[in-house]
């Protein structure tokens, strides 16, 4: 059954798809009582949407034809919402693809230019991955100015943090900030990322965006470069495709598998087992590399197999023994 917002959407989108509706045949479309039916009428007028009602045997319900209906009212982070909820939802429900971006398009004309122009700042592709993977949390603003940037078609500057440094030397020159010519933005494996040429480096290069802080003012216009793919989705894919590892093994980890999973990340795979117990299936170049690696967690842990992997635990332990 839906939820009573998404009903009352629902009901709406029906009411509008044909002249008239009998109380019983909404009820079983949307899987509720008539009485509930009458609820939710209730509701749409107290909104300002004109639902006639008819009784007898054959009445029902009518939205009024010719009838302004009431405009569609969002602040700055629900047009936000709007705009990003029905554009994952091309990628992340099948057979509705098309009806989202219609929704999209109805929603983006009964708003004002200024948000219009907010939406339409958030062109994304969303590139589906197996396994899973932690969302991550990005800036609303900081999303805004590098979705306009890509849009605008200007040159973007931004401080970019990396993944494991420690606090700033306060002595050290400061890191200049990056220049980028942004070309699309792309959610994956629950994680947002922009695809840019980088200037400096003078090739393209994907940045995390919940580890970007854009500044302004922008840079120059400048005109698309093509990528080297047929399109953005195959790029994302090809550039996060996890390697072939010529050795893989399956280790426990006697510890939370959150942490574990922020350092694992295309490695392998980690499956929480318990609350300090957890199951690591990762690869590497070699058995003593793979073998060191688990180590690095300092913790106790269990080595399933390969016989391989054991072999190469007990050589560094030895060596390491004998040191």
């Amino acid at each position: 059954m839906l939820e009573t917002s998404a009903r009352l959407l629902a009901l709406l989108s029906l009411l509008q798809a044909r002249r008239d509706w009998s109380g019983e045949t909404l009820a079983q479309r949307l899987e509720v009582s008539a009485r509930t039916v009458r609820r939710d009428v209730d509701r749409l007028r107290e909104l300002g949407y004109p639902v006639h009602a008819t009784k007898g045997p054959d009445g029902g319900y009518r939205l009024e034809a010719g009838s302004d209906l009431p405009p569609l009212l969002f602040d700055d982070e629900q047009a936000v919402a709007v705009a990003v909820a029905l554009q994952t939802a091309t990628t992340s429900v099948a057979g509705i693809e098309e009806a989202a971006l219609r929704a999209l398009a109805t929603v983006r004309q009964v708003m004002p230019a200024r948000l219009r122009q907010r939406i339409d700042a958030l062109q994304f592709t969303t590139v589906e991955r197996g396994g899973g993977r932690k969302r991550t949390r990005v800036d609303t603003e900081g999303l805004l100015a590098i979705g306009t940037a890509v849009r605008a078609r200007e040159v973007l500057r931004f401080d970019y943090a990396q993944p494991y440094a420690s606090e700033p030397d306060s002595g050290a020159a400061p890191r200049p900030p990056r220049r980028v010519e942004p070309h699309h933005v792309v959610t994956w494996g629950g994680r947002w990322y922009l695809v840019a040429w980088d200037l400096e480096r003078d090739d393209w290069r994907t940045f995390r965006v919940d580890r970007m802080t854009p500044r302004t003012p922008t840079g120059p216009r400048f005109t698309p470069r093509p990528l080297p793919a047929p399109d953005v989705a195959t790029y994302i894919a090809a550039r996060f495709r996890r390697p072939e590892w010529p050795c893989q093994g399956e280790v426990i980890l006697h510890t939370e598998a959150a942490p574990v999973a922020q350092w694992v990340g295309d490695q392998g795979v980690v499956e929480e087992l318990a609350p300090q117990r957890c199951r690591v299936v990762a690869g590497s170049w070699s058995w003593n590399e793979l073998a060191i690696w688990v180590g690095r967690f300092d913790v106790d842990l269990e080595i399933v197999g390969p016989a391989e992997l054991r072999e190469a635990a007990a050589r560094l332990a030895s060596r390491y023994a004998s040191a």
